[in-house]
């Protein structure tokens, strides 16, 4: 029933990596853990995408262009980001615009992950896996991306120089271990330790 239900909202789609996660995953992670309840089975929350530009504050055109960017990358509208506090040594006023911002949920979230790991990742300048070390002790994991031109999206002859980019995928894990049983079973390419 909840199929039917989940396939009518999104036309009869339903992401590849969602559908590997309920069809593989879970039942790996309950083997693996000795988890009994589905429900205490760790999942992914959300992913949080985020641009910084400290030269923002000086040239706003570059501010909106990284907004657009990000919002094709992650295919919903990006929030512009300001400074909390003023700090005098980087020139900076609080409330001026420094970066930006979008959090991606359901289907566009697990779309996102499935192009990162399939088509991203793959296009980074030699590329030998992402560090399994970017936990946060509650297992959810940060990715820092040094040119955002690694994605399809960006339409390299139109964008003034890259930008950095960090990737958090927040997890419902309670530990790192979890969540990177997880992550690697989804199909994120951890390097070798």
């Amino acid at each position: 029933m909840a199929k039917k239900k989940e396939a009518g909202q999104n036309g009869g789609y339903v992401p590849r990596l969602k559908t590997r996660y309920r069809e593989e995953v879970v039942s790996k992670l309950q083997k693996e853990f000795d988890i009994d309840n589905v429900m205490a089975v760790p999942r992914i929350e959300k992913i949080s995408l985020n641009v910084g530009l400290g030269e923002a504050s000086r040239n706003f055109k570059l501010l909106e262009a990284a907004q657009l960017e990000l919002s094709d990358i992650a295919g919903q509208h990006a929030t512009i980001t300001r400074a909390k506090k003023s700090i005098a040594a980087f020139k900076l006023r609080e409330g001026t615009p420094i970066g930006c911002r979008v959090t991606l949920r359901g289907d566009r979230m697990w779309n996102f992950l499935d192009r990162l790991i399939s088509a991203a990742l793959p296009r980074v300048r030699d590329f030998r896996g992402v560090s399994g070390k970017s936990f946060d002790g509650r297992g959810n994991y940060t990715l820092g991306i040094r040119e955002h031109v690694i994605f399809p999206e960006v339409d390299t002859n139109k964008i003034e120089g890259t930008k950095g980019l960090n990737i958090t995928i927040v997890t419902s894990g309670s530990n790192d271990e979890r969540s990177l049983f997880m992550l690697r079973e989804l199909g994120m390419p951890f390097a070798a330790r």
